[in-house]
């Protein structure tokens, strides 16, 4: 299994608002094309106002695949202008673990 680990640093206080737009118009459609959804956190000790999600995949084909089809919906686009409009992103940071063989997932 292949888990990219997503984390978006965003402004300060901002937390709230990242997170009710992508709640409301990433999440549907990231759950219909991209699938393992294994977690979704905010940071509470160490660099603070961070979010991070874990999405499971097969392998980097599969997850390349599986992003393409995301981002020809049409609903992805609005989504995207949503957030540069929000303006809340500081930084944004992607990382693909690969599971060893003794890792439970």
């Amino acid at each position: 299994m292949i888990v990219e680990m997503r984390t978006y640093t965003v402004k300060p206080l901002r937390t709230a608002d990242f997170l009710h737009l992508y709640e409301r118009a990433a999440l549907p459609l990231q759950i219909k094309y991209l699938g393992h959804l294994i977690g979704f956190f905010v940071t509470e000790v160490g660099p603070l106002n961070q979010v991070v999600h874990l999405w499971g995949f097969d392998s980097l084909a599969e997850r390349e695949s599986r992003r393409k089809r995301m981002e020809a919906d049409p609903g992805w686009a609005p989504y995207r202008d949503a957030l540069k409009e929000l303006d809340v992103i500081v930084m944004q940071e992607t990382k693909m673990l690969k599971s060893v063989p003794f890792s439970p997932l």
